[in-house]
């Protein structure tokens, strides 16, 4: 009997949205609300792969406290240049260069950080974590189909949708692998445009479901038995408002890269200190913002993000959901959708559907694996 393991990922496909407005209801009627781990996607889809928390895989945050093995410490020049080489256009070729020149397969964008900032960073995610050997820590499920002997399909997650499904097909008609990760992730930058319950939402879902729905029609053709999976990384908040905390530490007067360094993300400052009384002051200042919070060693540790050497920052300070961090260090305009608060926050769940019973242990984006793995098996 021939059997296999569809897994469609769809990122940021929230159980909020689903809730709202259902998704592949006819093939996989069986659905489960995740919780997806705290950072953003750079954290979430390595804990998907491996089935660990970001301590243990130790991918989190993209851009790490690194001055010494920063790859950028040639760019403090381009501070020096007009601001037309601030325009995200530019700055995106840019990253192509970079990531040439540096031999980079992950995905890799400089996004907004300031250019005269970068030399103090160096960048995590340099190698493609969907292909073996991706994860340097630990292995992931296509690691493991190598070691079983199993043979899979992996989408190249540099290819448009289009194309994704069209190799996926190929791969299927041929009727040998046992596994295929299809990958899709254009829903995240349609919320991330136009907002998670916007009608240019609605209008992606229902195209997802029809080509969803045809790819999986079309393996039943081929194969005895095909177990229908639909998961994704986190979910998707409205953005109901924004602060500018850059302008509030900034007006402190501390000296960046001597006094202090802060990296801040949509969603999340992170600090490194050199001078006791600027973090004094920082702290003092955070503590006054109502629209986040300064998240505990405690807590960093409840959440499975919590590293040796403050790897990736020594205080964090997150926003309430919904709140930007704006302009930051990801993007410098107010957008209608993102993700990234707090993994308990309502729009942060993730989500699987199946046309199989889900078990009860799978609670969370690290369980999947265990899904993958009794498929397979």
């Amino acid at each position: 009997m021939k059997k296999l393991a569809m897994y469609v990922f769809i990122d940021a496909l929230g159980w909020e949205i689903y809730q709202k407005y259902g998704f592949l209801n006819k093939v996989a009627p069986n659905s489960r609300r995740l919780q997806t781990t705290f950072g953003f996607s750079s954290a979430a889809d390595p804990s998907i792969l491996t089935g660990r928390y970001p301590d243990e895989h130790t991918h989190w945050s993209s851009f790490i406290y690194d001055p010494e093995n920063s790859p950028f410490k040639w760019m403090k020049y381009m501070a020096m240049l007009p601001t037309v080489f601030d325009r995200w256009r530019v700055r995106h070729n840019l990253s192509k260069i970079i990531k040439r020149l540096n031999s980079y397969t992950g995905y890799f964008e400089l996004y907004s950080v300031p250019f005269r900032y970068l030399p103090y960073f160096d960048y995590l995610e340099k190698r493609d974590y969907f292909v073996p050997g991706g994860i340097l820590k630990t292995d992931t499920i296509f690691d493991w189909c190598i070691e079983k002997d199993i043979p899979y399909y992996c989408s190249n997650w540099r290819e448009s949708e289009a194309e994704v499904l069209i190799a996926n097909k190929r791969m299927i008609s041929e009727a040998k692998v046992k596994f295929v990760y299809v990958y899709l992730p254009k829903l995240d930058s349609v919320m991330h445009a136009h907002g998670p319950f916007s009608q240019a939402t609605q209008d992606k879902l229902h195209s997802l479901e029809s080509q969803i729905e045809d790819l999986y029609r079309f393996a039943g053709k081929l194969y005895d038995e095909v177990s229908l999976y639909v998961i994704s990384d986190h979910g998707m908040a409205p953005v109901t408002g924004s602060y500018d905390l850059v302008k509030d530490i900034t007006a402190l007067g501390y000296e960046y890269g001597k006094d202090y360094i802060g990296f801040y993300d949509s969603t999340m400052a992170r600090f490194w200190f050199f001078n006791d009384q600027a973090k004094k002051d920082i702290t003092t200042a955070l503590q006054k913002v109502s629209s986040g919070y300064i998240v505990r060693d405690e807590e960093m540790k409840k959440l499975r993000v919590s590293f040796p050497h403050n790897l990736f920052g020594e205080m964090f300070f997150l926003m309430n959901e919904g709140i930007l961090i704006n302009p930051s260090y990801m993007g410098l305009k107010v957008i209608p959708g993102m993700h990234g608060y707090h993994p308990d926050a309502i729009h942060s769940y993730s989500i699987m559907l199946s046309n199989r019973q889900i078990p009860e242990n799978i609670q969370s984006i690290t369980d999947i694996r265990k899904t993958m793995e009794s498929e397979l098996v």
